[in-house]
């Protein structure tokens, strides 16, 4: 025995030793560590690829959007020194037609002479009607892109003419013929019976009426040609009347026709604006236009639209005026804003006929280029030397500029005068706007439209709409996550988590479409039984579980752990078909039967059918999935020790939930809630439909807005590619981008350091 209990182990009763190193073994730890290097490199490509794509997508949002701050350039060409210069007499207007290829002057010798815009040879010369005797002592012209003009002779007459372009096509060649016609025939109106000498004419064209306006010394004289078409014969019936206004006291300087024939302005030699009401031929106002009295009014015109008028003083100023009401609600002439060219008098003003821009040039030869709307003033540049007459085309993309008989050419290009940074963001007064407002308004049907492209009331839609959303999603979804994970059943919690995140793969366009066409209508109808389901819903669900409570424990026992949840759908189900079937009811007890008709008239309050709460509940209903199911993960992942150690010190599941479970699972929880919120500001679909898409700033439960991403998706496919509308919609979407990135840097900061300080618990 002892012999055998002491000897020593031999081979074959030593246990089997295992080999790591067998060719099996070492060739799956070699697949395992490819496929490990193969799974790092796949997931670093593809971060890297994602980072690589959102850093593409900025780089190109800011290639579009750049452009739109740029400033002006302005190219001088070869001067032009044509020999019909030398006879053709003093230039009174310069214009060029719309393919700049012919433009247009008119010489105090009563000619109008056409020439190749290019080379600057003679294409047509016509003579115009003037009666013998008699000479041009002034000229005007209907508003930018009206190609009426007149001209004011020394008998006292105005001769009203127009210029025209044919184009035709002989051999397949374009060719454009100019001409001059005579729509009132070539016998000039008389303005003065007196026969002196119109020293400032001007005119205007509305809705077959003419209204001409001259003025000899102080005197004005307002001659109305009203045509009449007889259905029946088709004859053509002229009448002619005289306006009888006030004489002034000034020598006049200048004169205005408003294009809705309303207000003649007359800017008179005290460096004043004389305004009157055509209509009752009565005095509006006298407005004095420049604080210093060492300085004059040297140059004035209308911008396109005629609604402003821009004045440019001996100082190199220009300042824009246009009739606005009053705090009192009587319209006045307004100053709005003002501009700087030099410290030289300012000689011409010549407007664009599509935008609200307008190129200025003095005395010493300075051209600049300004921008009303934007107030930007995008380029001034020395063009000439000394004084010089200046010719605008229709595109606003070439000049012409008459000098010591030669031709001075010069391209303009000027792709975005109308947006600049105040013009996007700070308030801005508008033509036919009392005071400065927030406003987008992108198009309009007229050619003299002012594009409104402000982006602060799509900025303010957009956190109005996530707002609201966020208000109704985030106490719902919180508070569903963490009694889902915390107190609920885990048999219940499996069948609960999937339904709740089945929501999230709702299509949007099927909750807008929802949204729009039912629940607007529906809820503005049953106004008073919402608020009741908004209000009684949670005091519903409290009371229940009061009364649960105080219920015997042989009835309370009955129910399994975790699923007293189950007992509250049927309490939601009663209080809310308690809530909607009491509406009729509540409206007509409290609100005289129609809730809608008491909010407007009673409150003061807009009410449009497609409004914020309709947003809020839609969106909030899209948004709890997103926001549950983040939360709910990072309640459940607390660790199970921290509960029960907190459990077994004492303390009730109340106290464990509240200092324990929250503050460990906030990080998770901040991440859903900012989540949620990227959610809201990115939604499209669901604002497009169930909003009246108004880009309005109020903050008013019961009016819509319009969201940035709403406004890309309604607009885009209509926007000009290049156009300023276009580059403006890609900048919503850059701000939109810029929101988002700032909002979630700012959640991971916060979420790290909420980490950080609640990792110990």
């Amino acid at each position: 025995m002892n012999e055998l209990g002491n000897s020593p182990m031999t081979a074959e009763t030593s246990p089997a030793r295992i080999d790591f190193n067998t060719p099996e073994l070492q060739r799956k730890r070699r697949i395992r560590a490819l496929k490990d290097r193969l799974t790092r490199w796949y997931v670093l490509i593809g971060g890297l690829t994602v980072l690589a794509a959102i850093t593409l997508i900025f780089f190109y949002l800011a290639y579009v959007v750049l452009p739109l701050f740029k400033g002006a350039e302005l190219t001088a060409q070869a001067p032009l020194t044509p020999a019909w210069l030398q006879t053709a007499g003093k230039p009174l207007l310069m214009t060029l037609e719309e393919q700049n290829q012919i433009a247009l002057q008119v010489t105090d010798k009563g000619e109008a002479l056409f020439f190749d815009a290019q080379s600057g040879a003679e294409i047509k010369r016509v003579s115009l009607p003037i009666p013998a005797g008699a000479a041009i002592t002034s000229i005007g012209k209907d508003q930018p892109g009206h190609p009426l003009l007149v001209v004011g002779l020394s008998n006292g007459q105005a001769l009203v003419f127009k210029h025209t372009y044919v184009t035709t096509y002989p051999d397949n060649q374009k060719t454009i013929t100019p001409g001059i016609e005579f729509p009132y025939g070539e016998t000039p109106l008389v303005l003065d019976a007196k026969g002196r000498t119109l020293e400032h004419v001007n005119l205007s064209l509305d809705s077959g009426t003419l209204l001409v306006a001259g003025s000899t010394g102080a005197e004005l004289h307002v001659l109305s040609v009203a045509t009449t078409e007889n259905l029946l014969t088709g004859d053509s019936t002229v009448t002619q009347s005289q306006i009888d206004l006030p004489k002034m006291t000034e020598t006049v300087h200048a004169l205005y026709i408003d294009p809705r024939q309303q207000w003649l302005y007359v800017i008179n030699g005290r460096a004043q604006a004389d305004v009157f009401n055509l209509r009752d031929s009565s005095l509006n106002g006298r407005y004095k236009l420049l604080e210093d009295a060492n300085v004059q009014i040297t140059a004035s015109a209308q911008l396109v639209g005629g609604v402003s008028l821009v004045i440019g003083d001996s100082k190199g100023a220009i300042a824009q005026w246009f009739m606005a009401r009053d705090t009192d609600g009587e319209p006045r002439f307004q100053h709005i804003r003002d501009f700087q060219l030099s410290s030289s008098p300012v000689v011409q003003i010549a407007a664009e006929e599509r935008r609200k821009g307008f190129v200025a040039l003095d005395q010493a030869g300075n051209l600049g280029v300004f921008n009303s709307t934007a107030h930007r003033t995008l380029l001034v540049q020395k063009v000439a030397e000394g004084l010089g007459i200046l010719g605008f085309s229709p595109r606003a993309n070439r000049l012409l500029i008459e000098q010591d008989a030669k031709l001075l050419p010069l391209t303009l290009d000027n792709p975005h005068p109308e947006v600049s940074w105040s013009a996007l963001w700070d308030k801005v007064w508008y033509e036919n706007y009392d005071k400065p407002a927030y406003v987008w308004q992108s198009t309009a049907a007229s050619t003299d439209f002012e594009p409104k492209l402000s982006l602060a009331p799509l900025t303010f839609g957009t956190l109005k709409a996530a707002f609201y959303a966020m208000l109704l999603a985030a106490p719902i979804a919180i508070a569903a996550a963490i009694y889902t994970a915390y107190f609920m059943a885990p048999g219940m919690r499996r069948k609960v988590k999937p339904v709740i995140e089945l929501m999230e793969a709702m299509p949007t366009v099927i909750l807008g479409f929802f949204a729009g066409l039912f629940l607007a209508p529906y809820l503005e109808g049953h106004l008073p039984g919402i608020f009741s389901l908004l209000l009684f819903t949670p005091i519903g669900i409290l009371l229940a579980g009061f009364l649960w409570s105080r219920l015997p424990e042989s009835i309370r026992l009955r129910v399994p752990d975790g699923w007293e949840s189950a007992i509250l759908i049927p309490v939601v189900l009663l209080v809310g078909w308690v809530s909607l079937a009491m509406s009729p009811h509540l409206e007509s007890w409290f609100f005289n039967g129609d809730m809608r008709l008491w909010i407007s008239h009673d409150l003061g309050i807009t009410y449009d059918q497609r409004n914020a709460l309709v947003v809020g509940l839609a969106m909030g209903f899209a948004v709890i999935p997103n926001i549950f199911s983040i939360a709910e993960d990072a309640v459940f992942s607390v660790p199970r020790g921290l509960t029960l150690g907190s459990l077994a010190l004492g303390a009730t599941p109340w106290q464990t939930l509240t200092r324990v479970v929250i503050l460990t699972a906030s990080p998770g929880i901040f991440s859903a809630l900012m989540i949620g919120m990227g959610r809201a500001v990115g939604e499209t679909m669901i604002v497009l439909m169930a909003t009246g898409n108004t880009p309005i700033m109020d903050w008013n439960l019961f009016q819509g807005m319009r969201t940035l991403a709403a406004n890309v998706a309604v607009e885009m496919p209509e926007s000009e590619v290049g156009g300023s509308h276009y580059r403006v919609l890609f900048l919503a979407a850059m701000v939109l981008l810029l929101f988002t990135f700032v909002m979630n840097t700012l959640a991971e900061l916060i979420r790290q350091r909420l980490r950080k300080k609640y990792s110990a618990l």
